[in-house]
């Protein structure tokens, strides 16, 4: 397996078991929030579902966002189907962006972000990328046990 395989297993792992936590959820609870300042559960599935678009742009664009529009922009929140279903063209393409690299695009790419003093190769910056979904994984662990509801085993 090469490196770019392994980056797509990682992305599709996380993925995986972020929708398999996902459908844990129900839907009662998709507005449920542990405080004021926090994303509500279908907020931050659709943060991290959004910010993979988002970060798909960035690397296009070597940085610069320029005047990026989300898809997002006008989208109501619903529930967790429709926000799989709006994404997933999205993913596709993601993937596809990761699968047409070169081994030694992640060497040599390099993503700069002037605006937040970021300088990164690019096999660096998809592995944060992947590392900003298993963040929200495990915060969407502790939003289910504060609210009491069973863990789905994701670590399968």
């Amino acid at each position: 397996m090469n490196s770019i395989e392994l980056i797509l297993l990682n992305f599709s792992e996380i993925r995986r078991r972020s929708i398999k936590l996902w459908n844990g959820i129900p839907d009662e609870y998709l507005n449920w929030k542990p405080d004021e300042k926090a994303f509500t559960v279908i907020e931050m599935i659709r943060h991290v579902l959004e910010g993979e678009h988002l970060f798909h742009r960035i690397v296009e664009l070597r940085g610069n966002l320029g005047d990026y529009q989300s898809p997002w922009v006008e989208l109501k929140y619903s529930d967790l189907k429709n926000e799989l279903e709006f994404s997933g063209k999205y993913w596709v393409e993601f993937l596809g962006m990761i699968n047409g690299l070169n081994e030694s695009d992640l060497e040599n790419i390099t993503i700069e972000r002037k605006e937040v003093g970021q300088n990164k190769k690019l096999g660096d910056y998809l592995n944060r990328i992947a590392y900003h979904e298993a963040v929200h994984t495990g915060q969407m662990l502790g939003y289910l046990r504060t609210i009491g509801i069973e863990l789905p085993n994701i670590w399968d």
